[in-house]
């Protein structure tokens, strides 16, 4: 399955570790992370599924697909700014949020109107969003809302 990995662009060593963690266990149970492809939760994440020999997909907000993080396999260039959001969490069946402001916000809101769900971490506590407090239980959650 695909899964969208959503959070800060500037995040701290705590957030580092969680973001890399989720990546690795999607690397593992071998599903798609999907990200905004660039640095912060996108990067970590991606770096932990690499690691894992998982696949990875960057939808950039810009016109290059150099701006991508070094571990993104696809790197897909929108020229749309933040409203790339969107397609990142089109292209997840499901979405984890790790911290975040209001780039991060937005996706969280754009995965529940499209009926998609979400499991956050450190994030923003709103109605929808099933607040979980490790990478293990934020697969898990999303994993199990797909299924």
């Amino acid at each position: 399955m695909r899964i969208s990995v959503i959070g800060g662009g500037r995040i701290g060593e705590d957030d580092t570790e969680i973001a890399h963690r989720v990546g690795r266990l999607l690397g593992e149970r071998d599903h798609t992370l999907v990200c905004g492809g660039r640095g912060g939760v996108m990067e970590a994440a991606c770096r932990g599924a690499k690691e894992t020999g998982g696949r990875t997909i960057g939808i950039l907000p810009g016109d290059s697909a150099v701006d991508a993080n070094d571990h993104v396999d696809v790197p897909i260039v929108t020229s749309m700014g933040n409203a790339r959001n969107v397609l990142v969490v089109l292209n997840g069946e499901g979405a984890i949020a790790i911290d975040g402001a209001y780039g991060t916000l937005s996706e969280i809101a754009h995965a529940l109107d499209f009926g998609r769900p979400v499991a956050g971490i450190r994030t923003h506590g709103i109605e929808g969003v099933a607040a979980v407090d490790s990478p293990e239980a934020a697969v898990e959650h999303v994993e199990d809302a797909v299924r």
